[in-house]
């Protein structure tokens, strides 16, 4: 019977993710410099459609899978992880008063920063359980249990990969739109799925421990991310007279990444 390394695997499997958010980022050296408004709001909502889908295919609907055979029926781990994710961002826009665009003091910093911090944070946020959650799969198939195969376990990879391409050029471009450099944006955009080897490891070396509470933690990646939707990305994508283009852009990524969910997943 053949053995398997879990850390190496679960390694090359989230490695294999993570380069793909980076090449979804790299996405910002094909563009203008200087963006139109259209442009610009189009891919805000691209951004938001993106993580509205990728919260509920790739978060809450398996965390409520995850969650069956529990004491508790599958909807309460989603729906309590759903709402401390979005306390915690709630939480940590109220720390941060010195980014809010209405502050009198000289120290009062624009909102586009505020914005791309909480954009970045919740994106890298959602990418921590998809990397645990390639890291377990491979844990398992290396167990030789049956409940996972390598086979299945590299589909899962594949999969998320594919999903991470239009993520990461939803953080590099909407960054980009807020006047950081192309280099930076790139970097911003790619660090963000830099957690998912970590995670995935990390999760190999505790697999035992991290199984139980994975609903909760799938679910609060989506709270977390569907707060900075509706708080920063759908509100900035409809600036101006015309916003029929930011629709247009909320409904295109979403269709984009559910499609990949559903068809990959």
């Amino acid at each position: 019977m053949t053995t398997y390394n879990p850390v190496l695997l679960a390694l090359l499997g989230t490695g294999f993710t993570f380069l793909a958010t980076a090449a979804g980022a790299g996405m910002v050296f094909f563009f203008r410099k200087q963006a139109g408004e259209e442009f610009q709001r189009s891919f805000l909502g691209f951004a938001a459609g993106v993580m509205i889908a990728a919260s509920v295919w790739s978060l809450l609907i398996p965390a409520i899978e995850m969650a069956e055979g529990s004491p508790l029926p599958g909807w309460v781990p989603a729906a309590g992880g759903f709402v401390l994710g979005g306390l915690f961002l709630l939480l940590l826009d109220r720390l941060l008063p010195h980014l809010h665009p209405d502050s009198d003091t000289p120290e009062g910093l624009p909102s586009s920063l505020r914005r791309t911090t909480m954009l970045v944070f919740a994106v890298t946020l959602h990418n921590i359980p998809e990397g645990m959650a390639v890291g377990l799969a491979f844990a398992l198939a290396a167990q030789g249990s049956g409940a996972t195969t390598l086979a299945g376990a590299m589909a899962l990879a594949i999969g998320m990969g594919l999903q991470n391409f239009p993520e990461g050029a939803a953080i590099s471009l909407p960054l980009r739109r807020e006047g950081l450099s192309v280099s930076r944006s790139f970097v911003y955009g790619a660090l963000s799925g830099i957690v998912e080897p970590i995670a995935g490891v990390l999760t190999v070396l505790v697999a035992a421990k991290v199984a139980g509470i994975m609903p909760w933690i799938l679910s609060f990646a989506a709270g977390a991310m569907i707060y900075v939707v509706v708080e920063e990305l759908i509100p900035e994508a409809h600036l101006g007279e015309h916003s029929h283009i930011g629709t247009a852009g909320v409904m295109t990524g979403f269709l984009i990444m559910m499609i990949l969910d559903v068809a990959l997943g």
